[in-house]
């Protein structure tokens, strides 16, 4: 019996490791992925997004959207939607947004802060925490899905 990779885990020592790691985040996961971002404030969640972003060809700033709740990136094949839930105030208020259509087999959906849309979100195929550790940042990936657990077979690859 084959063993299935399910956690991959990296130190990031500055802001250019987490923008490379969420690079090589990006490459491994594709359409239809829905990665759930973990961390405390400021820990680097959108650092991380912004490489996945550049996986798909985006050079552009990336910002938080804590604000509007969502940002679309229309990318190289690929609808990436960038979600922060972090002044989400009501998990229903998602219902409203229309949350269930971002959802599609040719989107990408990265969320930070999901445990305040629970039970609003779908299940995430990875989840990614971003802690602080020392000088740097503590990666963890943990696969949740089959789709995971293929992205993570791909990240221990790179």
């Amino acid at each position: 019996m084959m063993k299935t990779l399910t956690e991959y885990q990296c130190f990031l020592a500055d802001e250019a490791a987490t923008v490379a790691a969420g690079r090589r985040l990006g490459a491994s996961v594709g359409a239809g992925s829905v990665v759930y971002l973990d961390g405390v404030l400021g820990a680097g969640k959108t650092t991380l997004c912004r490489g996945v972003l550049e996986a798909f060809g985006h050079s552009s700033a990336v910002k938080s959207p804590t604000y509007t709740l969502v940002e679309p990136y229309s990318l190289e094949g690929v609808n990436v939607f960038h979600f922060d839930l972090y002044r989400l105030g009501d998990p229903e208020e998602l219902e409203y947004m229309g949350i269930r259509d971002y959802f599609q087999v040719s989107n990408i959906c990265l969320i930070e802060w999901p445990g305040k849309g629970q039970g609003f979100l779908p299940q995430a195929d990875l989840i990614a925490k971003v802690l602080p550790k020392g000088t740097g940042r503590a990666l963890s990936i943990v696969a949740h899905s089959a789709r995971g657990e293929a992205a993570v077979e791909q990240l221990t690859l790179a």
